[in-house]
C-alpha cells in the first residue's frame, strides 16, 4: 500500500507471523532506474519472505526493475495492475493497465525474461470509466463480457509468465472516485474471484479486498489459494497472529503483545542511531492493542511521543498500557 507498508511497517508486521509473505509499498519502474535505488529497494533480512511490487507499463523498464529487485535479495516480483488512485493512472500504471492486456503480457514476459523468481500480478475483476454519478451504477453488475474481459486479461498475463493472480474483489472506477470510495462502493465480488479460480486450476489465484477476521480468511480458503490482507492487518495486525496460530500447527500460541514491543524498541534502537526519526517507525504501530484495554491511551502515548524532543526507543516500553505491564 502506497505510503504505508515501507520497511519499518514490514518489520513490524514479520513480528507478527513468521511465514507470511510480506510485499512492499508500490515502487515505479522508473524511481528505482533513476531515483536513490538503494533506499528504495532496502529491507531488513527479517523482512522474508518479501515480494517486491511494482508499477510500470514499459516492459524493459520493468525488466531492468524487476531485474534489480532480485539482486537486491527480493523472494517475488509482483506488477500492480490493481491501484485505482488518479496519480497512478495519470501515470500508465495500476487499474488502467487492465484495459492493455497485450501490453501487460509483454511487461510480465519481460519481467520473467530477467528474472528467476517468481513474476506475479495483482488485479481487479473489472475496470470502469465513469464519472462520480455514473460510478454506482456502473459498478453495480458483473455481466458476462465483463468476466470474458477478466478472462481474457488473466489468459494473456498467465501466458506471458505470470505465476500468480492476485485479485481485488472489487471492481476499480478510473476518474469517478476517490481511493478511498473505490476500496468501499465497488460491491464485493467474491463469486467472480471463485468463478475465476474455477477456469484456471492450474493457475494459483489470492483473493484480497473486505476480509476481516480470521474466519472470513479461513473460509475463502476453502476455495482460493491465498488470501491477502491490506488495510485490515495494518490497523489490526495482531490478526497475523491469529491467522498463524490457526493455519500453522507450528506455532500453537499467540505472541504477547509487549514481547513484540521489546522487539521493536530494539529494532527502533539500531534505526535511529543511523538517522531515521522514531515517528517513522511508530507511526506504523498504532493498531497494536486495537480493541485492548487501554489502546487509546497507548494510540496516544506513541504519536504524541514520538514527536517530542529527545523521544528514544524507549518510548515504546512507557506506551505500554498499565493493564498490560507485565514482566517480560
Amino acid at each position: 500500500m502506497m505510503d504505508w507498508t515501507d520497511r519499518h511497517c514490514r518489520y513490524f508486521l514479520r513480528g507478527f507471523s513468521a511465514g507470511t509473505l510480506l510485499y512492499t509499498e508500490m515502487i515505479t519502474a522508473a524511481a528505482i532506474l533513476r531515483g536513490d535505488r538503494r533506499r528504495l529497494l532496502a529491507f531488513d533480512a527479517e523482512e522474508h519472505p518479501l515480494a517486491l511490487q511494482l508499477g510500470g507499463s514499459e516492459p524493459q523498464d520493468l525488466a531492468a526493475a524487476a531485474r534489480m529487485g532480485e539482486e537486491a535479495g527480493y523472494d517475488e516480483i509482483n506488477l500492480n495492475c490493481g491501484c485505482p488512485s488518479d496519480r497512478v493512472a495519470s501515470g500508465a500504471f495500476g487499474a488502467c493497465l487492465m484495459l492493455e492486456p497485450a501490453l501487460v503480457a509483454e511487461c510480465v514476459a519481460a519481467m520473467r525474461a530477467a528474472v528467476r523468481v517468481p513474476v506475479t500480478v495483482k488485479m481487479r475483476i473489472g475496470v470502469v470509466t465513469a464519472r462520480a454519478r455514473e460510478a454506482h451504477q456502473a459498478v453495480a453488475d458483473f455481466s458476462e463480457s465483463d468476466f470474458e474481459a477478466l478472462h481474457h486479461f488473466v489468459d494473456s498475463v498467465r501466458r506471458a509468465g505470470c505465476e500468480v493472480a492476485i485479485v481485488h474483489a472489487r471492481k476499480a472506477v478510473l476518474g469517478g472516485l476517490s481511493p478511498k470510495d473505490n476500496r468501499e462502493i465497488p460491491p464485493l465480488r467474491y463469486d467472480v474471484v471463485r468463478r475465476l479460480k474455477q477456469s484456471f486450476t492450474d493457475l494459483p489465484v489470492i483473493v484480497n479486498g473486505g476480509l476481516r477476521d480470521a474466519p472470513a480468511v479461513v473460509e475463502a480458503l476453502s476455495w482460493c489459494d491465498g488470501v491477502m490482507l491490506g488495510r485490515e492487518a495494518y490497523h489490526r495486525p495482531y490478526l497475523l497472529a491469529e491467522l498463524q496460530q490457526e493455519l500453522d500447527p507450528r506455532h500453537p500460541t499467540l505472541p504477547r503483545r509487549e514481547v513484540l514491543l521489546a522487539r521493536m524498541e530494539e529494532y527502533a534502537r539500531r534505526e535511529t542511531a543511523a538517522g531515521t526519526r522514531l515517528s517513522a517507525i511508530t507511526r506504523h504501530m498504532l493498531g497494536l492493542y486495537s480493541g485492548q484495554p487501554g489502546a487509546k491511551d497507548y494510540r496516544r502515548a506513541l504519536s504524541e511521543g514520538a514527536r517530542l524532543a529527545g523521544a528514544g526507543p524507549e518510548l515504546l516500553r512507557r506506551a505500554i498500557p498499565p493493564l498490560n505491564q507485565t514482566p517480560l
